[in-house]
């Protein structure tokens, strides 16, 4: 897996899935100056998929994306269900406090 801040990379994936996938070939980060710039939420690496209880963790500078700009995804991956579901104050996922992945 390949961490990019370009959104126009062909590597990219869109969107929740429906059926299990691999992880994608890349994700989208902001750019190392802007997550630089500070954060809004405490910097989490791991949250936990409401739907199987498992817990997943990611990528520093995914997870610093998420400090700096909370709305920035709209899904995340699973790793046991194996898709990308989604996030958000109706989202199927949780940091380790409660708090909804993505608001």
């Amino acid at each position: 897996m390949s961490l990019t801040s370009d959104p126009n990379d062909p590597r990219l994936t869109h969107g929740p899935d429906s059926e299990p996938v691999d992880q994608a070939a890349a994700y989208l980060v902001l750019s190392d100056e802007d997550r630089a710039a500070g954060y809004i939420r405490p910097v989490r690496a791991t949250y936990v998929h409401e739907v199987c209880g498992t817990s997943t963790t990611m990528a520093r500078p995914i997870a610093e994306t998420y400090a700096r700009d909370p709305g920035f995804y709209g899904s995340t991956y699973c790793v046991a269900c194996r898709m990308h579901r989604p996030v958000g104050a109706d989202g199927e996922f949780v940091w380790d406090d409660g708090t909804k992945v993505g608001t």
